[in-house]
């Protein structure tokens, strides 16, 4: 590992070299701060797939650090939607609205490296070797997506977290 840049509160963050021994370190950091948040083992083992597929991609095709970054968030969407129902009921002057359920909670989890282009999503055959690290990420997250930054590129994605 190259080092340790966060592990304080609900968000984590680590740089690891684009070397083969990364990636184990990269899943035992997700392994051991998902279970110190006492999250759900099921979740846990998702995000540490996950991630291991998205470092490999990383260390396959770009070289130079890799950043991994977990955050514990509330779903965006769903508090927008909440603040806006209870604007409109005090907009109507009716009572705030009690039975809103509060949003969801999920684990945002990124993977970023150098390289500036987006991964492209395979189809993978049957016999082929890989192809399937993008194909596990968009069936298992509740949301994914890439971005570009400063210096290359991150791959996210969401997964929902019980209670």
């Amino acid at each position: 590992m190259i080092g340790v840049i966060d592990t304080e509160g609900d968000c984590a963050e680590w740089a690891f070299p684009a070397e083969p021994g990364s990636v184990r370190s990269a899943r035992h950091a997700v392994r051991g701060t998902l279970g110190s948040w006492g999250l759900d083992a099921a979740v846990g083992d998702l995000a540490v797939l996950l991630v291991s597929e998205l470092v490999t991609n990383s260390l396959r095709y770009a070289s130079g650090p890799i950043g991994v970054r977990l955050a514990q968030a509330q779903a965006q969407a769903q508090a927008q939607a909440q603040a806006q129902a209870q604007a409109q009921a005090q907009a109507h002057g009716d009572a705030p609205l009690a039975d809103v359920a509060p949003p969801a909670s999920v684990l945002l989890v990124e993977v970023s490296d150098p390289l500036p282009d987006p991964p492209t999503e395979r189809s993978a055959g049957p016999d082929d070797e890989g192809g399937r690290g993008l194909q596990l990420v968009a069936c298992s997250a509740r949301r994914w997506g890439t971005r570009r930054g400063k210096s290359g590129k991150t791959v996210w994605f969401e997964l929902a977290l019980p209670g």
